[in-house]
């Protein structure tokens, strides 16, 4: 069993910028692939970066690509979302969630364990 508890998001204007945090607790957090999904007002979710478990391989959406960076402190037990040029489109509850395979991936279905998410609104 792993928690995970994100915390971080908030109101910014068009064009700032906000660190996103999860933390892990529970079961060893390196065993897990790390990763960030979204779902905005009306929209399903999906899928903004993912992470390796050593934190070596790392993958974003296209829609993020340049603009977003996930990072991960094994030490710490913590994943990060680094957001830039925030954009109206990226407002969303973001998720944080835990792959049991270890390997970085895309898909929701691979991500066991899932976050109660944090607000990020982007104001223009």
């Amino acid at each position: 069993q792993v928690q995970l508890v994100e915390s971080g998001g908030g109101l910014v204007q068009a064009g700032g910028s906000l660190r996103l945090s999860c933390a892990a607790s529970g079961r060893t957090h390196s065993t897990y692939a790390m990763g960030w999904f979204r779902q905005g007002p009306g929209k399903e979710r999906e899928f903004v970066a993912g992470v390796s478990r050593s934190g070596g391989t790392t993958t974003v959406a296209d829609s993020v690509k340049g603009r977003f960076t996930i990072s991960r402190d094994n030490a710490k037990n913590t994943v990060y979302l680094q957001m830039n040029s925030l954009n109206p489109e990226d407002t969303a509850v973001y998720y944080c969630a835990a792959a049991p395979t270890g390997r970085v991936s895309r898909v929701t279905d691979d991500y066991r364990y899932w976050g109660q998410g944090t607000q990020v609104t982007v104001s223009s």
